[in-house]
């Protein structure tokens, strides 16, 4: 006997809300990761390191802080004054930049780490000039 799944409309409403991911080819996808590209020496100079983990189609991209970045109370400004700043700046289309990282941090532990904290921005922070 075969049993149908079927979805409930509250269930098909919020996955039609969803915004699609990005292919890696595609063209959106490659110009953030060449700026996040960009922007990577300066965090890695800061014992820390970020990665691209998807982009949707309506702009939102999601970053991954690691190393040093994890636990440093400027991570907050450094992604909305430094990252998010920048991303959109030089990609047209980016709309908001989030840090997936935090739902991943201490999975093993079975803890969490939060990234709120001090508004204070890096020094190692990728300066205008830096970019093309």
């Amino acid at each position: 006997m075969i049993q149908e799944r079927t979805m409930t409309d509250q269930q098909l409403n919020e996955s039609a809300l969803e915004p699609r991911l990005l292919e890696e080819s595609s063209d959106f996808y490659q110009n953030v990761s060449k700026v996040i590209g960009i922007m990577r020496p300066a965090i890695q100079a800061d014992e820390g390191d970020i990665f691209l983990r998807g982009v949707t189609e309506d702009g939102q991209v999601s970053v991954e802080l690691t190393g040093a970045c994890v636990t440093c109370p400027a991570s907050t400004a450094t992604m909305k004054d430094g990252i998010e700043r920048i991303l959109k700046k030089r990609v047209e289309g980016v709309t908001s930049v989030r840090h997936v990282g935090e739902e991943l941090v201490g999975a093993e532990e079975g803890t969490l780490v939060s990234l709120t904290g001090s508004t204070k921005v890096s020094p190692f922070a990728p300066k205008e000039s830096d970019l093309p």
